[in-house]
């Protein structure tokens, strides 16, 4: 099978900074200021094309970053990222400009991906047509809700008709008629082989759409494989989880962070 992603030693260090005045000594002095954060350490994962790929993992794991390294939008710190095909990140109000209308947006994101201008007024009714925001369509961004803003980039991203599709959380804003209509519209693209990353907490949507699951936790890899073989133990661990005590969290969180670090010291020997 021909490769879509090849992900190869992840790892995204940021700056966590107590105060504006670390945050200038770090960029003036040589010594270090500040706490890094690893938001993902040495993350390996491959998908082939025509893959659907899920990632899941508790809030902070990872997920978004990842989905933002391979789209391009943030670079990694170490590693590297081959991706075979034009991709189109999916995320509540990414790439928007709140001060432009919808179909202001539409225009300029358009041109921004190299469209000519003929192309853009063919694309332009299908997108608005896709969106269903009607008069909404020329009013600013800003004044969207989430869902709304949700609907505009979806329907501008599947009507671009990338190769590589990343949808992190946009289905899980607004109405259930547009997100049945969103995944429809995934299915078609699954059918035409293009691959497809899901971000999502819906376990539900997960079953139904996607072939593969990648597992992070605490920036790391814990399991990736088929929906059959590691969705079921993500759903176990997730029960086993709630009913720790807050204390019981804690330790398994500082648990993960000393394996992260483990991880981290590998990375730098090798």
């Amino acid at each position: 099978m021909e490769k879509a992603i090849i992900a190869k030693n992840i790892t995204k260090k940021y700056k966590l900074y107590s105060n504006s005045k670390e945050r200038i000594l770090d960029l003036i002095f040589p010594k270090s200021y500040g706490e890094d954060f690893y938001a993902l350490a040495d993350v390996n994962f491959e998908a082939d094309r025509g893959d659907s790929v899920g990632f899941v993992g508790m809030n902070g794991s990872g997920k978004s970053t990842l989905a933002n390294i391979i789209a391009g939008i943030v670079p990694e710190t170490t590693g590297s990222v081959e991706v075979n095909g034009e991709v189109s990140l999916i995320a509540v109000a990414a790439g928007l400009n709140g001060e432009l209308s919808g179909r202001d947006n539409i225009e300029l994101k358009l041109l921004m991906l190299g469209f000519s201008q003929k192309e853009i007024v063919a694309l332009e009714p299908e997108i608005i047509d896709f969106s269903e925001l009607g008069k909404f369509i020329d009013q600013p961004v800003k004044s969207y809700s989430s869902g709304m803003r949700s609907r505009l980039g979806f329907a501008i991203s599947v009507n671009i008709n990338p190769d590589i599709l990343i949808i992190d959380e946009a289905l899980s804003v607004g109405d259930k008629a547009f997100a049945e209509k969103s995944l429809d519209k995934m299915k078609e693209f699954k059918q035409e082989g293009k691959t497809m990353i899901f971000v999502s907490h819906s376990l539900g949507q997960m079953k139904r759409f996607c072939d593969k699951i990648l597992w992070l936790e605490y920036g790391m890899v814990r399991d990736y494989g088929t929906v059959d073989e590691v969705l079921p133990k993500y759903e176990e661990f997730l029960n086993e989880f709630k009913k720790l005590s807050g204390k019981e969290k804690e330790a398994y969180k500082e648990k993960g962070v000393k394996r992260q670090q483990e991880i981290l010291k590998q990375e730098v020997r090798q």
